[in-house]
């Protein structure tokens, strides 16, 4: 009786081990994608009721900790004082980083000012929208009036009127129209 309770126990034990489902590790991995997405979004910050910038993209990503990505490039717009457009960004793709309240631009990166006839092209920069800056580290072409300016490296007020180039590169004087 002894041998036949311990074979049945053998018998029953095997039997338990022998269907449990393998686990695939890749299943057990933490999700770090999207936790939302928008279409046509449309986003306007003011201060005391007056338009200061705008923020439009064909697509947002928004992940758990607040961060977004706009895929399909960014298109910001900003204000003065009186609600005048004064300056335009946009980007071929764009990043918000919630941490920092820091927005990036990266590949097709032009900046126009409006108002001061001045226009920027770069592959990166990034907007402090807290500071009201705009600052890069990377290559940039200014076209301010009818000189050329290159240089690496530039910091500017967020509505591209104030600038500084950190390294510049060389300046020309252009006879015509645009970069």
């Amino acid at each position: 009786m002894k041998n036949r309770a311990l074979c049945l126990m053998l018998v029953v034990g095997s039997f338990l081990f022998s269907c449990r489902e393998s686990v695939d590790p890749e299943a057990l991995k933490v999700y770090d994608g999207p936790m939302n997405s928008a279409t046509n979004i449309f986003l306007i910050h003011s201060d005391s009721a007056i338009v200061r910038s705008e923020i439009s993209a064909a697509r947002q990503l928004e992940f758990l900790n607040g961060d977004q990505e706009f895929p399909e490039g960014i298109d910001i717009k900003f204000y003065t004082k009186e609600g005048e457009l004064e300056t335009t960004m946009i980007a071929d793709r764009g990043y918000f980083i919630k941490s920092e309240n820091l927005y990036r631009g990266e590949g097709n990166v032009q900046i126009r000012n409006l108002i001061k006839d001045q226009s920027l092209k770069s592959e990166e920069i990034f907007w402090n929208q807290a500071k009201r800056k705009i600052y890069t580290d990377k290559f940039v072409t200014i076209q301010d009036k009818g000189t050329l300016l290159n240089g690496t490296g530039l910091e500017s007020d967020d509505s591209f009127s104030d600038y500084q180039l950190k390294s510049p590169k060389g300046q020309t004087e252009l006879p015509g129209e645009g970069i």
